[in-house]
């Protein structure tokens, strides 16, 4: 890795401010400044940053925030805990939950931690879905004086018994009895870890009567110890490329991330409209993504719910009955809603008119963007007049199965893709794209409010620099980048960014006006036989959003030509036999049917129009089964496993090269 040089007689700076008017800002309820700076380097945007909107927190943790919370607005409701579903526990209804009440709950969960014999930088592992549990729990734990370890619900034994043998955890908490029992025979690999606690079982609620004799001051004492620079949590990266490394994140880290968020997506999180300002989390709360918007949340008050389930139909019910007004997403859940939506017009025998409010709805959201980067005076009169006439018979009711008061989504995880992103601009959804790391505590990149750049995710989240290397591998700097890696037997925390830029892996391109472009993986990179780089995320993510095609993965390295291997969506695969008229089939009896690889054909000669044509996919073949984290072909957070997918598809990678 080569950084670029900190000053050079060709490189110039330059410095770009963003200023929304008084009239924007009564909309949303503040106007703000964004200040760019960037740094050239032969003509071209090699560095970019925002300098910070939140001021440092220079005293005090994410211990305090539940009771800071209660003092300032006891009574404001700053989560909702579902009781039950309809027709199973409880009536399914959702109960407010106020600051005092959470800040109680916080404050009795961690004295029962305490009273457990739990001391000061001990490591407590939580294993459960989106629960109301896991967000109490970690502020319990961090009232505690202790550093939660989140392990993703699906985890195998093996890779749990790692992660807690790696972190020293003293505790573990998981959801279901099952994952207890699982984990039996991994206990004697573990000297540390001294409790396990099921939430299922109540042990969450017993560990909350197990304190009461103790004094408040017992858990004040450890709050009080605690700053910005102590240790808040242990993040393991899904390892993709090798076994999985502990991220230390501190809980300056999160602030850093958090404050200056919350002050930049101030719609989101601090505008104060007719509408309460709410958000259901669903993705994963092992991942950073998932906890530093949890976070955020409770820091600015905003009402927070929990759904624990990604099965279509009980998602939807969250979704309808909390009605949220801003999604935390990953591309592929959207892309699920808007195929979702397709399908069901088909059905209807609609998918005319729904292609036709499809297309109004990208154009529109083109033209927006126009008018934002200069190229354009925005959507004609015309546009306008067809946006509204689709926005009863198509938007609102994609808005409506989000909840139906849904305006914003946050997204992550890897680009959205220019066409969809345009399409929920202009569907009425704002999406907030952002790009970051485990180790960058969520976020580095985001999307600014009414500034949007399609095909790129947006400038430094406020208080970061990116520049991009000589090799072009991204480079991020600032107060939310990691402390280190947790080793153990090294005595704690190795540093990861010594020179204070941390080399992200990814590579990736700053535009004119300093909005990142990610263009894929480092170590992803393909050099065919010939010579040529092909980055296949671009393809990749290309072709996933096909309604028929689940996973692709790009091939080529060392190779004369590139290929793919390509998994098909069960869903778009019903749908599309349903709609020709043929009974539904398993995946494997499709492989070799003529007419379905047809349709993959066109779409992969759409694909290949964007491409010089040593990049193009000159042949694919179609998997007889889906990739998922339960066969080790995916991560948790859905990213691909490429070195298991070539080794276990080995044959089918060989057959594609013969002939």
């Amino acid at each position: 890795m080569s950084a670029v040089p900190s000053a050079s007689a060709s490189s110039a700076f330059s410095a770009a401010s963003l200023a929304f008017s008084a009239a924007t800002g009564d909309a949303y309820g503040a106007p703000v400044l964004v200040e760019l700076e960037t740094r050239r380097l032969d003509g071209v945007v090699r560095e970019a940053a925002v300098p910070p909107f939140a001021k440092p927190v220079r005293h005090g943790s994410l211990a305090d925030l539940p009771f800071d919370n209660a003092k300032a607005a006891p009574g404001t409701a700053v989560l909702s805990r579902r009781t039950g579903r309809a027709g199973g526990s409880g009536d399914g209804s959702w109960t407010d939950v106020t600051a005092a009440e959470f800040a109680g709950q916080v404050m009795a969960v961690a004295k029962g931690l305490i009273a457990e014999g739990l001391t000061p930088g001990d490591r407590v592992a939580v294993m459960a879905r989106t629960l109301y549990e896991w967000t109490v729990l970690d502020f319990a734990a961090w009232a505690a004086g202790l550093i939660t370890v989140p392990l993703y619900p699906t985890s195998s034994a093996f890779q749990a018994r790692w992660i807690l043998y790696d972190s020293g955890a003293a505790a573990l908490i998981t959801e279901t009895a099952a994952q207890a029992a699982a984990l039996g025979p991994e206990l004697k690999h573990l000297p540390d870890l001294r409790h396990v606690w099921v939430v299922e079982k109540g042990h969450v609620e017993r560990l909350a009567e197990a304190g009461p004799h103790l004094p408040d001051q017992e858990v004040e004492v450890r709050r009080g110890v605690l700053g910005p620079d102590s240790l808040a949590t242990l993040v393991y990266t899904s390892g993709t490329t090798g076994r999985p490394k502990g991220c230390a994140l501190t809980h300056g880290n999160f602030f850093a991330a958090v404050d200056n968020a919350i002050e930049l997506l101030y719609p989101v999180f601090k505008a104060r409209t007719s509408e309460e300002a709410s958000v259901l989390l669903f993705l994963p709360m092992s991942h950073v993504f998932g906890r530093m918007v949890a976070v955020a949340c409770i820091r600015a008050r905003v009402r927070l719910g929990h759904a624990p389930s990604l099965k279509a139909e009980e998602l939807l019910d969250d979704l309808a009955s909390f009605r949220p007004t801003c999604l935390l997403a990953i591309p592929y859940m959207l892309e699920k809603i808007f195929h979702t939506a397709r399908a069901k017009a088909e059905a209807g025998r609609r998918a005319p008119a729904f292609d036709r409010a499809a297309s109004v709805a990208r154009r529109y959201g083109e033209a927006v963007d126009a008018r934002h980067t200069g190229a354009g005076h925005g959507p004609s009169g015309s546009l306008k007049i067809a946006r509204a006439f689709y926005d009863p018979l198509v938007y609102r009711r994609i808005r409506n199965a989000m909840g139906g008061r849904v305006r914003y989504a946050l997204c992550g995880g890897s680009p959205l893709g220019r066409r969809l992103a345009a399409f929920y601009a202009g569907a009425g959804i704002e999406i907030f794209e952002g790009y970051g790391l485990t180790e960058t505590t969520g976020a580095s990149t985001i999307t600014p409010p009414l500034q949007p750049r399609l095909g790129t995710v947006g400038w430094p989240l406020p208080g970061t620099r990116v520049r991009i290397a000589a090799d072009g591998e991204i480079l991020v700097a600032g107060e939310h980048v990691l402390r280190g890696y947790w080793d153990l037997q090294a005595g704690g925390v190795v540093p990861a960014a010594p020179d204070g830029w941390l080399a992200t892996g990814d590579i990736g391109r700053l535009d004119d006006e300093g909005y990142l472009i990610i263009t894929g993986r480092k170590k992803e990179m393909l050099i065919t036989a010939g010579g040529k780089s092909v980055a296949p995320a671009p393809l990749e993510n290309w072709l996933r959003s096909h309604p028929l095609i689940s996973q692709c993965v790009v091939l080529g390295d060392g190779r004369p030509y590139v290929s793919a291997l390509i998994t098909l969506d069960p869903d778009g695969i019903t749908h599309w036999r349903r709609m020709n008229g043929k009974h539904p089939v398993p995946a494997k009896l499709l492989v070799d049917d003529e007419e379905l690889r047809a349709v993959l054909q066109r779409a992969i000669d759409e694909a290949n129009k964007m491409l010089s044509r040593p990049e193009s996919i000159r042949r694919f073949t179609i998997l007889p089964f889906d990739f998922g984290e339960d066969t080790g072909h995916l991560t948790p957070s859905m990213k691909l496993r490429r070195d298991v997918i070539l080794r276990d598809f080995a044959e089918e990678v060989e057959r594609l090269y013969r002939g």
